[in-house]
């Protein structure tokens, strides 16, 4: 019985996670500086130093790749949020949250109804959406914690109440959607006054 074969090794290009990253966040600052549509692929590889095929060959569009940017920009922009003031790190979290919204409004409208025809879309939307939720879910289940908000305090429900009022705007675009609705709107939660 002849001895088992040596492993053949690796011939193809590994992920570089510092590539990766360059290309996210030159992608990410294309998309706050520009509206979704003026951020071809093309300018995402030349940004990042690299070509659209790497690029395709790691996300299956540009909207899956822009999705992924702007997920990863607002973990960077909140990070480590538990300063142990409740009311500070729900505002902090609710303002950062909005304001990149409202910088990438054109590319959450576009997934959005990209998702309702394509599931690879519809998957991305629902994978980052999901984070932003649980990150908020947790920081509401610390106030609860800390005695700031009620025990009986139904976290999922007011996950959407929060985040609803930014998709709301979002969408229909009938009022403002910034950092400075968010504060107001984290305050109608905890009963802190302006100023």
């Amino acid at each position: 019985m002849s001895p088992d074969p040596e492993p053949r090794p690796h011939t193809g290009r590994r992920r570089n996670p510092a590539v990766r990253q360059a290309i996210l966040d030159h992608a990410a600052d294309l998309l706050i500086a520009n509206d979704y549509a003026a951020v071809p692929i093309d300018a995402i590889a030349k940004a990042a130093g690299v070509s659209k095929h790497t690029i395709y060959r790691w996300w299956p569009s540009k909207g899956a790749v822009l999705l992924e940017a702007m997920a990863e920009r607002a973990r960077q922009q909140t990070p480590g949020l538990d300063t142990g003031v409740f009311a500070d790190d729900l505002e902090t979290f609710l303002a950062a949250t909005f304001a990149t919204a409202e910088k990438v409004s054109g590319l959450l409208r576009g997934i959005m109804a990209e998702a309702q025809r394509d599931p690879v879309a519809a998957e991305g939307l629902r994978r980052f959406v999901s984070g932003r939720r649980d990150e908020l879910r947790a920081l509401l289940a610390r106030g609860v914690e800390q005695g700031d908000l009620p025990s009986d305090t139904d976290l999922d429900l007011l996950v959407d109440q929060l985040l609803g009022l930014m998709w709301y705007r979002l969408l229909i675009g009938h009022a403002p959607m910034n950092a400075e609705v968010a504060i107001r709107l984290a305050r109608t939660l905890t009963g802190r006054k302006d100023g």
